[in-house]
């Protein structure tokens, strides 16, 4: 990785596969990108100062390569919880023995595995500043990193229940039920909204079922904040961007335009509450054409109470309240709308979601449980 001296080189958009999911990325570089040089820093004391200077509030652990080794079983194989663009994921957990002053606790460890490294890099060093700066119940929380050599590495806190796309889609596991699909539609929207009023606005840029991750009890924290920019200050309307995000999710305008505004995070917001209520992806290639595109298929139904029961999961089994789906579908239609201004803001979608909550402990016959050795759904009679 050297001294990380990075310059953006010209391209048409590039089209990349994303790991984690089926989705494509889609990204472009802006005018100015082409033409501006970046020295990141490239060693802990470099990482820390940087740091420092953008208002870190979240203390980090610096980890070396070879805690990280014993952290991980030197990264084991069947430790691997996924992996992504970034690189692989793994399970570890930190002892009180490791370092004095670090207490015992299940991590995830995401290490960047050297392939295109400047970009590599720099989504790192985003991740660093964004969740050194933030801190929120609906945030993953960043434990600590390692830079060290051409080693980028981060470590996360352990996330149980992995993405709600692996829950959502599996074949697995059973169906999400509706009071689980709402509490993580809430949670997730409670993180984007923190994230947007914030006092240094943030977009996630990024906002996609694999990118949310699930804890024990199903509460939704926002994971990967590599893509995530500074939002617009003072008089701007937008901040203008390289166009980055997934296939199936980017708003409209943001791919057509590289105009970046939170309500592009928003229209992201809707996708994935359209997946949460039709148990379908975001794009399908294994679906008849004219269903391969979720947003495309199901956009026009949602505002017709007769004929949305046919397009909501068919695994729920009909076990939801009608009003709750009605309320939930129209939200996805306002933020799906192809005028971004038009788009609610995620505070009133917040409030929005509020009243469709219902207690966990009231799901008719069924139980969620969870073993550690296989994370699993498992229906039982009370």
């Amino acid at each position: 990785m050297g001294n990380c001296l990075y310059r953006w080189k010209p391209s048409i958009y590039r089209v990349s596969s994303n790991a984690k999911s089926d989705s494509p990325k889609v990204e472009s570089p802006t005018k100015e990108e082409e033409k501006v040089v970046y020295k990141l820093p490239s060693n802990p004391k470099e990482v820390e100062d940087f740091r420092r200077g953008d208002l870190a509030v979240n203390p980090l652990v610096v980890f070396s390569f070879s805690e990280l080794k014993v952290i991980t079983s030197n990264f084991r194989q069947d430790h691997v919880l996924g992996g992504g663009g970034f690189g692989s994921v793994y399970k570890g957990f930190i002892s009180e023995d490791l370092r004095q002053g670090i207490p015992s606790l299940q991590v995830a460890v995401k290490v960047h595995d050297g392939d295109n490294s400047h970009q590599g890099h720099r989504e790192w060093l985003a991740e660093v500043i964004f969740l050194g700066q933030l801190s929120h119940p609906n945030l993953v929380k960043l434990v600590g990193y390692c830079c060290e050599d051409e080693h980028r590495v981060l470590i996360y806190e352990y996330m149980a229940r992995g993405s709600v796309e692996n829950n959502l889609f599996s074949r697995v596991l059973l169906p999400l039920p509706w009071s689980v699909r709402m509490k993580i539609a809430l949670g997730a929207a409670k993180g984007l909204a923190f994230l947007h009023e914030a006092e240094k606005p943030v977009i996630y840029r990024d906002f996609k079922t694999s990118n949310i991750l699930l804890d024990v009890d199903y509460n939704p924290k926002l994971s990967d904040f590599g893509l995530a920019k500074d939002g617009p200050v003072g008089d701007k309307s937008h901040v203008s961007t390289r166009i980055m995000g997934t296939y199936g999710y980017a708003a409209p305008e943001y791919i057509m335009t590289g105009h970046l505004t939170p309500r592009s995070d928003v229209y992201s917001y809707g996708v994935v509450l359209l997946e949460l209520l039709t148990g379908r992806k975001s794009l399908d290639k294994s679906r008849p054409a004219r269903e391969q595109n979720l947003t495309d298929w199901a956009l026009p139904l949602l505002s017709e109470k007769k004929k949305l029961v046919n397009i909501i999961d068919p695994r729920l089994g009909g076990d939801y309240p009608i009003k709750g789906i009605h309320k939930a579908a129209m939200l996805a239609y306002h933020c799906l709308n192809r005028n971004p201004k038009a788009r609610p803001l995620m505070r009133d979608i917040v409030d929005s979601l509020e009243p469709l909550q219902i207690a966990t402990t009231e799901l008719s016959n069924t139980v969620l449980t969870y073993s550690d050795e296989a994370p699993t759904l498992v229906s039982q009679k009370k």
